[in-house]
C-alpha cells in the first residue's frame, strides 16, 4: 500500500445550473472529510474482510455503517478497476458537511472520495481520466464528478464511445453563489423519474443558446440581469416541479423579484447568485423553512493528504 491513511476533502457542487442539464456543474465551499486506512492487503475472501466506519453530522444514524456505504464501494470499486488486491481491513471517518438527497451532489462526493483515497492506499495505477470515468459510471452521470474532482466551474459530456469528458473553467470573482436549503428531501432518482422522453425542439433549442450565456456570464459577466436570462429553463425544473412545491414556489418568486434562482441539480435545495444588493431582498423571500447558507466558489476541487503531513 502507498500509505496506511489517507484524508480526503471534497467540496460540494451543484448541477445544472438552470439550462445547463447533465452537463453543468459548480464546486461549492462547503466540504466532506473523510480519513480512510486499510490494513492486511493480501487479499482474501470476502467473508474475512472488515469494515469499520464512522459517520459525523451529516447522515449520522442513517448511513449504512458496512460494506455497503458508498465510500466503501467506491473503494472497492478502485482497487478492482485498477487490478490491485482489494484490502481486507478497511476504516473509515467521515465528517459530513453535504446535505444528503438536497441536490448539493452528495453521493458524488462519496464516490470521489473513496475512489481518491483507494488510489493513495494502494490502487495507484488508476490515472485522473479513470478516476473520473469510475465515478461518473458509479454515479450515473458527470456533471457533478467533474466539478467535485476539478474545483470551479465545469462542463462534461459524454463522447459517442461512451469516455465521459470534462472541461474545467474558472468563474469570475463576482459569482456569489447561495443556497436554501430545505428540511425535505429528494432522491435523483424519483426526480429524473419525472422527466419526460421527450422535449419539443423550441425548448431544447432555447436551453442551448440560454446554457451558452450562462457560460459567459459566470466566467466574464455575473451581473443579475444577464445571470436571469441565461439561468431560465425548460427542459428539466418544471417537469419536476410537482415533487418540490416549496422549491417551485420559491424559485419563481425569487426570479419575479429579479433574482437569478435555478433549482439545485436535481432539488430540492435552490441555488441563487446573489449581488450585495440582492441580500435583503432575498432574505425577505425565505421563510423559516430553509437554511440560507452563502458560498464561495471552490476552486481547487478533491484534496488528498497524508495525516503525518498536514
Amino acid at each position: 500500500m502507498a500509505s496506511s491513511s489517507v484524508v480526503v476533502r471534497v467540496p460540494a457542487t451543484s448541477a445544472n445550473l438552470g439550462p445547463g442539464f447533465d452537463s453543468l456543474g459548480l464546486a461549492l465551499a462547503l466540504y466532506d472529510e473523510i480519513e480512510a486506512s486499510v490494513h492486511d492487503d493480501v487479499g482474501g475472501s470476502a467473508a474475512a474482510r472488515s469494515v469499520q466506519v464512522s459517520v459525523e453530522g451529516e447522515g449520522a444514524g442513517e448511513l449504512d455503517l458496512g460494506e455497503g456505504h458508498l465510500i466503501v464501494r467506491a473503494m472497492r470499486a478502485a482497487y478492482d478497476r485498477a487490478g490491485a488486491p482489494q484490502p481486507r481491513g478497511i476504516r473509515l471517518r467521515c465528517h459530513n458537511r453535504i446535505p444528503h438527497a438536497r441536490g448539493l451532489g452528495s453521493s458524488s462526493a462519496a464516490i470521489c472520495a473513496g475512489l481518491l483515497a483507494a488510489r493513495a492506499l494502494g490502487a495507484g495505477a488508476l490515472t485522473d481520466d479513470e478516476v473520473f470515468a469510475l465515478a461518473t459510471e458509479m454515479e450515473g452521470h458527470p456533471d457533478n464528478v467533474a466539478p467535485c474532482l476539478s474545483g470551479g466551474l465545469t462542463i462534461a459530456w459524454t463522447e459517442l464511445s461512451g469516455r465521459p469528458r470534462k472541461l474545467e473553467l474558472s468563474p469570475h470573482g463576482g459569482v456569489r453563489p447561495v443556497v436554501f436549503v430545505p428540511r425535505t428531501r429528494l432522491s435523483t432518482e424519483t426526480a429524473r423519474g419525472l422527466l419526460p422522453k421527450d422535449v419539443p425542439h423550441a425548448d431544447a433549442a432555447a436551453n442551448a443558446g440560454r446554457a451558452a450565456l450562462l457560460i459567459a456570464a459566470l466566467t466574464q459577466r455575473p451581473e443579475s440581469e444577464v445571470l436571469l436570462a441565461a439561468t431560465e429553463d425548460r427542459l428539466h425544473q418544471a417537469y419536476r416541479a410537482p415533487a418540490m412545491p416549496g422549491t417551485a414556489d420559491l424559485v419563481q418568486r425569487l426570479r419575479v423579484a429579479g433574482v437569478p434562482a435555478v433549482v439545485s441539480g436535481a432539488g430540492p435545495t435552490v441555488l441563487v447568485f446573489g449581488t450585495p444588493d440582492t441580500h435583503d431582498l432575498i432574505a425577505s423571500e425565505v421563510g423559516n423553512d430553509w437554511h440560507i447558507q452563502p458560498l464561495d466558489v471552490d476552486r481547487s476541487g478533491a484534496a488528498v493528504h497524508f495525516p503525518e503531513t498536514r
